[in-house]
């Protein structure tokens, strides 16, 4: 414990002749804080003492993009469950965000509900869940589907004045399953990722706290929109056509990946004559068979969020590198799907 290392240091020190004053004072006052705060915590957090916290509001107030900059991943859930009304309609948007017309894949997937004392990182106080399931037999297209579709029920849940905490690596799947029992069939099924769901507490480790830290660090836009299938040169994203998504951008820039990695990338193409939009072509950056394709599902559903508030339709469509113009198509980054515009954009 850094704390009791600390005042060890400090107290070892006093004792030590020509030891300077500050040697003592500065570990002295920091280990004392850590401790303090370590206590804070035990009580708070471990022990649950603290004011009961209310149930947060709704943010039916907030536009989509205001709803998107409102959303952050959530540490610390309250021990309060989803009210009965606030679970039903959350998974109301389940079903709705997944019914097969709404997929890019031809694949079904699935988010089931699971209440379990599941031990998942670094987030403390989840109680409840939502599973994402995929086709067990590996569709990329299906996991894609998975971080779209889901985040699309985040963005909703964020509404709703729900918490939520995408969770991919800090998860037993092997608990997951179990927990799901007969709603779940191993043979033909396979866990992608799970999402805690609940109430905010505004009570939280001072561990998770640092954690927090330097997930909210972004690229800047040049270093994930490009002009050229190379990604040689940044996209010009404050002249048109492109301008017009400027706030499409900036979305994508701050949605949730693995690791808080962003390996997600999009180019942007005009028309052959140069007179218009045609498309995005998302990428991802690594060679991540479940976590990169999950992080583009997650930008596919902010782009069309965003493209929607702003009044430009589109659709998603994998398309072949001839339909792309690409001669060579390297390893990395590897094309995935591409937003086509329904109609051109002037110039």
């Amino acid at each position: 414990m850094a704390a009791v290392l600390l005042l060890t240091l400090s107290a070892a020190g006093r004792w030590v002749r020509y030891w300077p004053i500050v040697f003592f004072w500065l570990p002295f006052s920091t280990g004392v804080l850590l401790l303090a705060a370590f206590a804070f915590d035990v009580v708070t957090v471990k022990l649950g003492l603290h004011p009961v916290e209310p149930v947060p509001r709704r943010r039916d107030d907030l536009d989509t993009f205001g709803l998107i900059r409102a959303r952050r991943s959530c540490r610390s859930f309250q021990s309060r469950p989803l009210s009965e009304a606030d679970r039903e309609e959350l998974m109301r948007a389940a079903r709705e965000h997944t019914r097969p017309e709404r997929l890019v894949g031809p694949h079904p997937i699935r988010l089931e509900y699971l209440s379990a004392p599941l031990t998942v990182w670094p987030t403390v106080g989840a109680r409840e869940f939502i599973v994402a399931i995929a086709p067990r037999e590996y569709d990329r297209l299906s996991v894609i589907d998975v971080g779209r579709s889901l985040h699309k029920v985040v963005l909703h849940a964020t509404r709703m004045g729900v918490a939520t905490c995408w969770i991919g690596p800090g998860a037993d799947p092997s608990s997951i399953v179990a927990h799901l029992g007969s709603r779940f069939d191993p043979s033909a099924e396979h866990v992608i990722c799970v999402c805690a769901v609940g109430y905010r507490s505004r009570f939280k480790p001072l561990t998770v706290r640092m954690v927090e830290l330097p997930q909210r660090r972004r690229l800047p836009l040049a270093s994930l929109f490009f002009a050229d299938p190379g990604f040689h040169t940044s996209l010009a994203t404050d002249s048109p056509p492109f301008s017009a998504f400027r706030r499409c951008y900036e979305a994508c820039r701050s949605a949730p990946s693995s690791f808080n990695q962003q390996t997600s990338r999009c180019v942007g193409v005009r028309n052959d004559d140069g007179s218009g939009l045609t498309r995005f072509d998302f990428y991802t950056t690594t060679e991540s068979r479940y976590y990169a394709p999950v992080g583009l599902g997650i930008w596919c559903a902010t782009w069309e969020a965003g493209c929607e508030a702003l009044g430009i339709p589109g659709h998603l469509r994998v398309l072949n590198q001839e339909a792309r113009g690409v001669r060579e198509a390297p390893a990395l980054p590897r094309y995935d799907l591409s937003w086509i515009a329904d109609a051109s954009m002037a110039s």
